[in-house]
C-alpha cells in the first residue's frame, strides 16, 4: 500500500462533540452525517496544524464522508516540505492534499508542477486574494502574528513591535525559527522589506537578546510560563492560552501585522482525486469554516465570524510583499536570518 509510517486520526474530542458533531442535516456544500457519498479509500493529509486541531478537521470531514480513512503526517511547515521534496525526488510522493503555512511554501510547489488544478464550488466565499489563480491552492485561515506579553511580568501593554527593543525586554523575549516554522519564515520576509523594520530590527533584537525556539508552542509555553516576558507568535495559540487562564495577552502592534492563511492544496499525484477534492471542499465550506472557528482560528470564508479574542481580517492592519519576492528570496532570507540572530536554542 501507498500509505506508510503515519499517525492514524478518527479519535473525536468529547467537547468537539458537543459543540459540532450532533446535527444530522447536511451542511452547506456538504451532506447529512452517516449519508452515503460514495467517496471512500485511503486519503494522507500532511500539514504543519498542531495535532489536536488536525485531529478535530478530520474527525468532522469523517462525519460527512465516513467511508475515507485519512492519515495525518503532522510536523513544522518546513520539515513537512522537506519530507515531500524527498519523496518527490524518490518518485513516490506519499500526501494526497497538502495544508501549511503559507502562499510562498505552495508557490514553490506549484512551480515544480508538484499541485493539481482544481476549481472547489466552495470557493465562491473567499476573496480572489487568497486563490491561486490557477486553483491549485485556497486559503483556509487567517493567522497573523502578533506581540505576546506575560501580564505577571510586564506592567504596561505595549502597543508596538519596538517594545522588544527596549531595556525592559533585554534577555526577556523570544520568538520562533524561520528554519522550521513557515509562519515565521514568511515573517521575517514581510517585515525586512518593510520600511519601519528592515534587517536593521533583525540586528537590534539580537543585540537585545532575544531567543530563538524551534516552533510557536515553545514560544507559547515559555512566555506563558513567565521564562520571558514578550514573545513573537501567531494569535490563535495565545487566544486559546488566554482563555484557558494564563497570564498572557495578545497584541496587535500599531505598524501592522504579517498574516499568513495555511493555505490547501491537492498534489498531482494523488491516487485518490475524488476523496481529496472533497477534503478541499469540506474545509473550504461554511461547516468546514464553523469547525475552524470553534477551534479557535479566524476564518476566511466571509460569513463565518472570528472566535472571541481574535480580529477579523477587516479590523486589522496588515504587512504584505510580493508572493512571488518572497518566493525568490526565501533561502536566502533564512540563511540571513541565521547570520543576523542565529539558530533556535
Amino acid at each position: 500500500m501507498k500509505k506508510t509510517n503515519m499517525l492514524w486520526c478518527g479519535i473525536i474530542a468529547a467537547a468537539f462533540l458537543a459543540g459540532c458533531g450532533e446535527n444530522d442535516e447536511p451542511s452547506e456544500g456538504g451532506t447529512a452525517e452517516g449519508e452515503e457519498t460514495g467517496v471512500e479509500g485511503e486519503l494522507s493529509f500532511y500539514t504543519s496544524q498542531p495535532d489536536a486541531d488536525a485531529s478535530a478537521l478530520v474527525s468532522a470531514f469523517n462525519e460527512e464522508y465516513p467511508e475515507v480513512d485519512v492519515e495525518v503526517f503532522r510536523s513544522g511547515t518546513e520539515e513537512v516540505i522537506s519530507k515531500v521534496q524527498a519523496e518527490n525526488e524518490a518518485g513516490n510522493v506519499q500526501a494526497d492534499v497538502l495544508l501549511v503555512a503559507d502562499a510562498v511554501t505552495f508557490e514553490s510547489l506549484k512551480a515544480e508542477d508538484m499541485l493539481m488544478s482544481y476549481e472547489s464550488p466552495e470557493a465562491e466565499g473567499i476573496s480572489d486574494e487568497f486563490i491561486d489563480p490557477g486553483h491549485t491552492y485556497y486559503g483556509t485561515k487567517i493567522i497573523s502574528t502578533i506581540l505576546a506579553v506575560n501580564t505577571d511580568e510586564v506592567e504596561e501593554t505595549p502597543v508596538s513591535w519596538k517594545a522588544l527593543l527596549s531595556d525592559e525586554a533585554a534577555g526577556e523575549s523570544i520568538m520562533p525559527s524561520p528554519l522550521y516554522s513557515g509562519a515565521a519564515a514568511y515573517n521575517i520576509g514581510v517585515m525586512s522589506r518593510q520600511e519601519e523594520f528592515g534587517w536593521e530590527f533583525f540586528e537590534s533584537l539580537r543585540d537585545n537578546d532575544i531567543s530563538v525556539v524551534q516552533g510557536n508552542g515553545g514560544v507559547l509555553e515559555s512566555v506563558a510560563s513567565g521564562e520571558k516576558a514578550y514573545g513573537m507568535v501567531v494569535d490563535f495559540i495565545v487566544a486559546r492560552a488566554a482563555a484557558e487562564g494564563s497570564p498572557i495577552e495578545l497584541v496587535y502592534p500599531d505598524e501592522g501585522v504579517p498574516v499568513i492563511t495555511e493555505p490547501i492544496g491537492i498534489m498531482e499525484n494523488t491516487e485518490n482525486e475524488e476523496a481529496a477534492q472533497a477534503f478541499v471542499d469540506f474545509v473550504l465550506s461554511e461547516h468546514g469554516q464553523e469547525v475552524s472557528t470553534d477551534i479557535g482560528y479566524t476564518p476566511i470564508r466571509e460569513g463565518v465570524s472570528a472566535p472571541e479574542g481574535l480580529k477579523t481580517l477587516e479590523e486589522m492592519d496588515v504587512l504584505s510583499h510580493d508572493v512571488a519576492e518572497l518566493l525568490e528570496h526565501r533561502e536566502e532570507d533564512k540563511q540571513q536570518f541565521s547570520d543576523v540572530v542565529g539558530a533556535q536554542e
